[in-house]
């Protein structure tokens, strides 16, 4: 970028800029995309003093990269082999050209680093010297050195890709760049010495401190605060950056460069030292704090207990929940030192004779509770199934634990975790008759239900109002400890080895019909399955009104991951208006029974139906269920007959009809944006499985009332016809032969390359499929755009469609076939998730634009 041209004296200039540096430098947290890092309260070493920040040198999202060996060493990942040559090498350009691109900007970026330097120097050979020599050398330390090793990287890199063929070599120059990483090291090493240099000259001088008169300074386009800004975060944050993006890079360039190439082995020796380079740094942090579990003792009477998230001044708290016979006590574990014995502190506690359930009618105001978007929280699954999947492959090449799998599941511990604060929603209010309310959030209805009812058990004795003295309090929030039921937090990483593992596939579900109820009432079943440890409800039967003895026989396909639980539960439909909408997630609707089945592989993997009945409150509820493997339920067969649309070609239906897009395409579409665009869960919730029967019929016969059916169906339905009919291609809609090459795109790291691939991909389909595509593609969209009213953002969306329009057919899956269920999760189907979601994501895409462009660039750094 151009240096802005300064309006002010230029010794005022250098005061700003070194009253902003001082500010900001002490207070910096490094953090890039897909490398977090620790926060600032992390990074205080015992002693107080600052450390400097965790790099993750592992690879990010691609299940293709981050491959480990017996010593512990780095693998490069695969390279092409065979026919795929030609198409590894084009694959290599576009990556190359991607980071060229970057890196052109990032030897900008430091050029605008290193301008006020120089003044800054002049004035320190005045009498009035701004700072001193050392200080300015202490401060702009290594920065000239990083940006002539870069400039000369780069201008001998750009003419060996403008003049591109299969012959030349780059192996060398990204070795000597790897070599010169020495340069970065002095850097990393200097920032504890820059941080205090910084630190004395503010204090230095009182004028420093008057961040304020920056408005005086102003450049032609906009405030010289912002162009500060940049300055202040290319000196911290762009060096250490650039390792992991070269890190990156090498991965991809790796996988398509073959083994016999000269640059193949020029690489990868580069890649190691790259990587030894950030193990490096990370060796000189602090490791983090890890959990410590006891055996259970007994020391007073507990009747339940278990990890809950509560609300506190907005801001989400995991917190320990210990329910007595005569109080309920909320407490936190504390901090302790790694070896020293945990405690729990108390944060409430409230006795039961003067605790009742606070209802939306007694709220005033509802607390503004912080919320994570939705794209986060399927990132974290994505990145939680991505583990799961290395540990499983660790375990077979180390045929044991070892210093790998160790920090693969203190990792996956993280962000299960996390996983766990941010993803219920269901609010459970708890009020002290004599003082203040709190709110509880729960991920299930279920689990909402069992705390209460359990309460108010213990509430039907004849209570008395107890107050406990400090000394009481404390012997009996320390004998939590000892006391609790659930040791650990519900997360993959806390199980055992032996413990199973849970189904991966489709639970069909027919809920037939209740009994036992004692007057008429509007009732409904909703079904939740565990996954990522907590319950989520998968599906809803329609309300059958005014009846003692409902019977829905309705059908459901239910997607399993990693599940072990199916639970049902009863309700009657309320339709007072004054208790709806006060809160989007509060669940009005009176529980009138519940229960539970383990889901047993033994039972519900056979191929006939499983019946069953659950017994609740005197209600029983009667279902049937069979459970589909996920391998053999993505099967596609394609159809014997070609006069029908379920099972043909998309090329051959788009002929006979004389469209660019299937009529049942369209026809879905309409019909969700007319009536299901606001429909809670439109795609995710299952619609009745005859209903979507029906309609394949009636599109396969083109029946003439096929506009009237679907005015009728239920719009649920509909979506579930869309989603099936994509499934039930012959031939994944973005098509068998270009299948890996999506796979590929979407495992770069570097977004210019990443961007000019993709576009390559669609630009390659079929006009029938990328017409189709599209044309869903703006669907799905105008779908996520009411995410506030249907709960359906992009990731949810990408979801639920990815593998539907990507997963390959038979012939093709079986030529990589995977043994374990959880690694085809894992990696085929979070790949194809990312590559719908990539194009949710992306700007509106024109098919007219798309043809008549051949490379897409990007300059994103």
């Amino acid at each position: 970028p151009e240096s802005p041209q300064l309006i002010a004296p230029f010794p005022k200039f250098l005061e700003l800029y070194l009253t902003l540096l001082c500010f900001l430098l002490p207070d910096f947290n490094y953090n890039t995309d897909g490398y977090e890092g620790d926060t600032a309260e992390d990074r205080k070493s015992q002693d107080g003093s600052e450390t400097m920040p965790f790099i993750d040198e592992s690879p990010t999202m691609s299940p293709h990269l981050c491959a480990q060996g017996q010593d512990g060493e780095a693998v490069s990942p695969t390279p092409p082999e065979g026919g795929d040559t030609e198409k590894g090498l084009e694959m290599k350009k576009l990556v190359l050209s991607g980071f060229l691109a970057s890196e052109e900007i990032y030897i900008n970026q430091l050029e605008a680093l290193l301008l006020p330097m120089k003044p800054l120097k002049a004035t320190a050979t005045t009498s009035k010297p701004v700072l001193t020599m050392e200080q300015i050398d202490t401060i702009f330390f290594m920065i000239q050195d990083i940006f002539e090793i870069h400039k000369e990287f780069y201008d001998a890199l750009s003419p060996n890709i403008q003049q591109w063929d299969e012959k030349v070599t780059v192996g060398h120059l990204f070795q000597k760049l790897a070599s010169q990483l020495g340069v970065y090291k002095a850097f990393v090493d200097n920032y504890k010495m820059a941080v205090e240099t910084a630190e004395k000259c503010s204090q230095a001088n009182s004028q420093f401190q008057k961040i304020s008169e920056v408005r005086y300074f102003m450049t032609y386009d906009d405030s010289i605060n912002n162009y500060l800004m940049f300055v202040f975060a290319a000196l911290l944050y762009k060096p250490i950056d650039r390792v992991t993006r070269s890190t990156l890079v090498l991965h991809d360039l790796l996988k398509h460069t073959p083994k016999d190439h000269p640059d193949f082995p020029l690489l990868q020796d580069a890649l190691r030292i790259s990587q030894n380079f950030l193990s490096s740094i990370n060796e000189e942090i602090d490791p983090r704090r890890t959990a410590v579990t006891t055996p259970k003792g007994e020391v007073r009477q507990l009747v339940k207990d278990g990890f809950l998230v509560e609300v506190s001044e907005g801001t989400r708290k995991l917190r320990h929940v210990f329910l007595f016979t005569d109080l309920l006590l909320c407490a936190k574990m504390k901090k302790t030192a790694v070896g020293k014995h945990q405690q729990y502190e108390c944060k409430w506690y409230i006795p039961l004779a003067d605790l009742s359930f606070q209802t939306l009618d007694d709220s005033d105001s509802l607390p503004h509770v912080q919320t994570l978007p939705e794209h986060e929280i399927e990132e974290m699954k994505i990145k939680i199934s991505i583990i799961k999947s290395d540990i499983q492959k660790e375990k077979k090449a180390q045929k044991g634990q070892s210093r790998n799998v160790d920090r693969l599941r203190k990792k996956m511990n993280e962000q299960e975790s996390c996983l766990l604060l941010h993803s219920p929603t269901i609010p459970f209010r708890i009020h002290n008759k004599h003082g203040k309310s709190y709110l509880f959030l729960l991920s299930s209805d279920y689990e909402r239900s069992e705390w209460r009812e359990s309460i108010q058990k213990l509430q039907k004795k004849d209570l008395q109002a107890c107050v406990l003295s400090s000394v009481e309090l404390q012997v009996l929030t320390g004998s939590c400890f000892k006391l609790r039921t659930v040791h650990n937090i519900p997360v993959t990483s806390n199980k055992d080895d032996e413990e199973s593992p849970g189904l991966y596939g489709f639970l069909h579900v027919i809920v037939h019909k209740a009994t036992g109820f004692k007057e008429s009432a509007n009732l409904y079943c909703t079904l939740e399955v565990d996954s990522f440890g907590y319950f989520v409800s998968k599906a809803k039967t329609r309300v059958f009104r005014d009846t003692t003895e409902p019977q829905w026989n309705e059908e459901f396909e239910i997607e399993l991951e990693g599940s072990q639980c199916l639970r049902i539960l009863c309700y009657e439909k309320c339709y007072d208006k004054t208790k709806l909408n006060k809160d989007d997630n509060e669940i009005v609707d009176k529980i009138m029974g519940k229960g539970q089945v383990q889901l047993d592989p033994q039972t519900v993997q056979s191929k006939n139906w499983h019946m069953d009945v659950i017994e609740m409150n005197g209600i029983k509820v009667e279902f049937s269920m069979k459970f589909t493997s996920r391998d053999l339920s993505l099967k596609r067969t394609p159809s014997k007959k070609q006069s029908g649309v379920f099972g043909v070609k998309i090329s051959v239906v788009t002929k006979r009809e004389r469209s660019k897009v299937p009529y049942i395409v369209r026809q879905c579409i309409e019909e969700v944006e007319k009536r299901g665009i606001d429909e809670v869960g439109i795609y995710r919730i299952s619609g009745v499985a005859t209903d979507i029967q029906a309609l394949k019929a009636a599109f396969d016969a083109n029946t003439k009332d096929i506009l009237m059916m679907l005015s009728d169906m239920d719009i649920n339905a509909i979506a579930g016809t869309l989603k099936l009919y994509f499934r039930e291609l012959p031939e994944p809609l973005l098509t068998d032969r270009l299948y890996p090459a999506f796979m590929e795109g979407i495992a770069l790291s570097d977004p210019a390359a990443k961007e000019n691939c993709m576009m390559h991909l669609l630009r390659s389909l079929p006009d029938p499929n990328l017409i189709t595509f599209l044309t869903l593609l703006e669907h799905l969209k105008r779908v996520a755009e009411k995410e506030p009213v249907n709960k359906m953002s992009l990731h949810n969306l990408a979801t639920v469609f990815g593998p539907t329009l990507l997963r390959p057919s038979e012939s093709e899956s079986s030529k990589a076939h995977i043994t374990l269920a959880s690694d085809i999760w894992s990696h085929d189907v979070m790949a194809q998730v990312q590559v719908l979601l990539y194009y949710l994501q992306h700007p509106p895409i024109s098919f007219a634009e798309l043809k008549k462009n051949t490379l897409y660039f990007s300059t994103d750094v």
